[in-house]
């Protein structure tokens, strides 16, 4: 058993030699196991399943506002390698989300806009999920997921013979989640906000919109788990770093504020 789990860790150092790491747009080192094309197939695969599940909103002006902050932000975001058109629907439910998946797919729920209040800080959003794509977030969460999977099957052979091996691998399985996945995700967070504050500006919208969002947010997220065992950075972690990267952009004026109309609430 012993040799077998010998065996898998000469094949993952294998798989790892063999695999070109990169850089992120911030210069981050990446692990990407899977190609672009392939991230792009998943994307597409997971994104009509949505829209086969989910309703999707018919009313014309929440389409068009959200249409319109998308696309301008769109218009400063390079052409993809692996896709050529981006897609964005409007999903209609009171989630307090959006999505963006390689691919060049974007989800926005109509719940979004309650908390979204301004075309800016719908921009805000929109600019940190398209990030996501733009750093392959997507292709390393699911590298990640595999390399701690081969580590789980690797350090269960070994603990196999072992009377404490259900407890130790218990244990392994928290400290991966705890230790690789869920603070790599943190990290891939503030990466999204960063290249998200760069985009909306670069299209015309107010970064400084970027923090009354996220306060917004943590008005309307009582009782979310701790930093420590979230994927997303805290609320006050979030805004001081986005109050710092909004200090350092240069004065632009902010065209489409005005020219993206956010639609009237009863």
């Amino acid at each position: 058993m012993r040799r077998t789990a010998h065996t898998v860790i000469l094949s993952i150092c294998f798989i790892l030699t063999l695999t070109a790491c990169s850089n992120s747009p911030t210069g981050r080192n990446q692990l990407l196991l899977f190609s672009g094309n392939q991230m792009a197939d998943l994307g597409q695969r997971s994104f009509e399943e949505m829209k086969q599940s989910q309703p999707i909103s018919q009313d014309k002006a929440v389409n068009t506002y959200v249409q319109c902050v998308t696309q301008a932000i769109l218009k400063v975001v390079p052409p993809q390698s692996n896709f050529s058109e981006w897609e964005v629907v409007v999903f209609d439910s009171e989630q307090v989300n959006a999505f963006a998946l390689p691919g060049g797919k974007v989800g926005v729920y109509t719940g979004l806009l309650n908390v979204a209040e301004t075309p800016d800080q719908l921009a805000a959003v929109i600019g940190h999920e398209i990030g996501h794509v733009l750093a392959d977030h997507s292709n390393e969460r699911l590298s990640r997921s595999q390399l701690a999977a081969l580590g789980l099957t690797v350090t269960g052979m070994s603990l196999s013979d072992s009377p404490h091996a259900a407890m130790a691998m218990a244990g392994l399985g928290l400290g991966v989640q705890v230790g690789i996945l869920l603070p790599y995700n943190r990290a891939q967070e503030s990466e999204s906000d960063k290249i998200g504050l760069q985009l909306m500006h670069q299209a015309g919208f107010n970064p400084s919109a970027s923090v009354d969002l996220w306060r917004n947010m943590a008005k309307a997220s009582d009782g979310a788990p701790p930093e420590l065992l979230s994927t997303h950075p805290s609320p006050n972690t979030r805004i001081k770093a986005l109050e710092s990267g909004v200090s350092r952009l240069p004065n632009v004026p902010h065209r489409m504020t005005a020219q993206c109309q956010r639609p009237r609430t009863n």
